[in-house]
């Protein structure tokens, strides 16, 4: 059986991946107790079903602490077990609380919506890096949803390799294991023929090959990238985001992204992502 393991910040998506993945064909349950990780999981695989999503949040408290335990329980069972982690910017969490007028599931008399927030981030901490995390602060829903599909589609036997575009002017992703600046390379925003273009047009790619500085930078970050991904697959890592990022995300950071990608796309399982394009 393959299970999911859902987990984040609440306000940050987790119902609608819960949505995609029962949509899916997954059997989905949410909030689950961690003390009855193991037991549920292999009742659903006894029960004969193929693929199963589990949503745990910051409410089992202290219990999350044993979740890579759980993990590597189930796994000696024989589970494939996936965990997706979403998170999201405070702002925006609290801007998602104020919106839909919801309580916060940790909220009390002595505590504010961003000392809740905080507190479930400190919960969450040993879960975080546990598994794919996606920074859904500047998603859309549909977003989301194709994201989560695309996480579903991966072969979990081989590290992922992501290579995401975005613009500094709305925040570094969360996501990110690695993120590289490229604000300092020529601007095709500059050039109005090419500022309602993105970095996947051909006239914005010319641009960008002609300048000897942009494929320096190209090549040095590539060189990097290559450098050291033996280590994160010795290590066990099944994902790896690597974030290239200019000031609004559609020019230069989409064109090293897509470079990028097309580098080692042979060799590795890739995803591109382009935070500002969607």
């Amino acid at each position: 059986m393959q299970l999911i393991i859902v987990s984040g910040l609440s306000g940050s998506g987790k119902t609608i991946a819960l949505n995609v993945l029962e949509d899916s064909g997954y059997f989905c349950i949410d909030n689950l107790p961690l003390p009855l990780l193991t037991q549920t999981a292999s009742f659903l695989a006894s029960s004969g079903h193929l693929h199963a999503a589990i949503g745990v949040d910051g409410r089992s408290s202290s219990d999350l602490n044993q979740l890579p335990r759980g993990i590597a329980e189930l796994r000696q069972l024989g589970l494939d077990v996936r965990v997706l982690f979403l998170e999201a910017k405070t702002e925006e969490l609290v801007k998602r609380f104020s919106e839909t007028r919801r309580r916060h599931p940790l909220s009390d008399e002595q505590r504010t919506l961003t000392e809740c927030i905080q507190l479930e981030r400190e919960r969450l901490e040993a879960v975080s890096d546990f598994g794919h995390r996606i920074d859904t602060s500047e998603l859309s829903p549909n977003t989301l949803r194709a994201w989560v599909k695309d996480f579903i589609s991966l072969d979990r036997s081989r590290l992922t390799l992501l290579f995401q575009s975005f613009g500094f002017k709305h925040g570094i992703p969360l996501d990110a294991d690695f993120v590289f600046d490229v604000r300092c390379l020529p601007n095709p925003h500059y050039d109005p023929a090419l500022r309602p273009l993105t970095g996947k047009d051909a006239a914005v790619i010319a641009f960008l090959q002609r300048d000897p500085s942009v494929q320096k930078m190209l090549g040095d970050i590539s060189r990097f990238v290559a450098e050291w991904l033996p280590c994160f697959i010795r290590d066990n890592r099944n994902y790896l985001t690597v974030a290239l990022g200019c000031t609004g995300g559609q020019h230069r950071s989409v064109y090293f992204a897509e470079t990028l990608a097309a580098q080692f796309g042979s060799e590795y399982q890739l995803l591109v992502r382009h935070r500002e394009l969607t």
